[in-house]
């Protein structure tokens, strides 16, 4: 059985690196890795903007790769926490009731949704607004 607020909090902690779908599809999920490449691709990003400075031109190209990832994940988030029941089950549980418990949203769906919503707007927010300062930093 698949708990939504279960995969909410993992694809809201750790979406970024595919884990939630490790839980709701399985190991051998390829979709899983492949959103592992634009986390790594950013903290590279991250890396190389620390050793090199701020005015390397391929740090701020590579840093918002990871930043909308999480933006992402935190919307991914927010898709899992708002389905219903019946459609949470008929999708992850197919042999469960459409009533079951393991789709139900309570209060730590709820507290999820809050964070998701809280993070990924920050976290959007501040990957729009590093790229266009060091685009016209570069361009000016």
């Amino acid at each position: 059985m698949k708990n939504k607020t279960l995969a909410v909090w993992l694809t809201l902690l750790l979406g970024s690196l595919g884990l939630q779908r490790l839980y709701l599809a399985g190991r051998y999920d390829r979709w899983s890795f492949l959103s592992l490449l634009p986390s790594v691709i950013g903290w590279y990003g991250v890396v190389r903007a620390r050793t090199m400075g701020l005015d390397d031109l391929w740090s701020w190209v590579l840093i918002p790769f990871g930043g909308f990832t999480l933006a992402a994940s935190a919307l991914l988030a927010i898709r899992y926490g708002l389905m219903d029941a019946a459609s949470w089950n008929a999708h992850f549980n197919p042999q469960a009731d459409p009533e079951d418990a393991a789709g139900q949203t309570h209060g730590l769906t709820v507290l999820g949704l809050g964070a998701s919503l809280m993070f990924g707007t920050t976290v959007l927010m501040a990957t729009i607004a590093f790229s266009f300062q060091r685009y016209f930093e570069f361009n000016a």
